[in-house]
């Protein structure tokens, strides 16, 4: 695995993540429901698929993971639909902040890791699409957790209690914390490095009011990842 000190310029990021992108649309068949995830390298999918779509190659239905996720696809003409329609999906296309060896998983930069992992538990098959910078030894980034309001202060308590320096996530041109889709607050944890993803994730699910966590450790059997690189793509997987 690359690690963090993985070093790549800003045009040379840009080709890796559409390189993943297109590569996970064009593992997308006809006729499929297919989780939307949120995010710059997920964006990109949204555009191959939506050339597909235009051009006659595709007839897809996606589940959004967030009101960003949902008008980009609108952008690109992919027909949307629910999950109370759909609460089974095809295959899932998401990033991710960090992914490990055992396929464990970060994510919730874009504060949409409660929808995604429920799109993610639904989906039969999910495409992590991310560039090299993503791939690490071990996880150590902080781990996002959604907050309802109310109990935001125990939560903090609690969290800090595991380990975690917990930041209140601020939001950008606007006073005070992100409020996500559901109308809840995000605390970014920094534990650390993270020796037992699987552990700690039961832990913070435990926390009353901690309404979900960014570490996903439980899915790495249908994961599968897609390492854009500047001329092509590397594909992982535990099968």
């Amino acid at each position: 695995m690359e690690g963090e000190d993985y070093v790549m310029n800003a045009a040379g990021q840009v080709e890796s993540k559409r390189n993943a992108g297109y590569r996970a649309a064009g593992m997308v068949e006809d006729g499929m429901i297919v989780g939307l995830g949120t995010g710059s390298t997920v964006f990109f999918a949204m555009e191959r698929l939506g050339e597909r779509i235009a051009g006659g190659d595709l007839s897809i239905a996606g589940v959004p993971t967030s009101y960003q996720a949902a008008l980009r696809a609108r952008q690109y003409g992919i027909p949307l639909t629910s999950l109370d329609e759909h609460p089974e999906i095809d295959i899932a296309i998401d990033g991710a902040d960090q992914v490990d060896p055992g396929l464990n998983l970060i994510k919730g930069r874009g504060a949409a890791l409660l929808r995604e992992k429920c799109v993610c538990d639904a989906a039969k098959r999910v495409l992590i699409v991310v560039d090299p910078t993503k791939v690490v030894d071990t996880l150590n980034a902080p781990v996002p957790v959604e907050v309802l309001p109310f109990a935001s202060a125990a939560v903090f308590r609690r969290l800090a209690l595991l380990g975690a320096v917990p930041v209140i996530r601020d939001g950008v041109k606007k006073d005070g914390p992100v409020v996500t889709d559901n109308g809840n607050f995000i605390l970014d944890c920094d534990f650390g490095a993270v020796a037992d993803p699987q552990h700690l994730e039961a832990r913070i699910a435990s926390i009353p009011g901690a309404l979900e966590c960014g570490l996903f450790s439980a899915y790495g059997e249908k994961i599968v990842v897609i390492v854009g690189e500047e001329n092509n793509c590397r594909v992982i997987s535990l099968r």
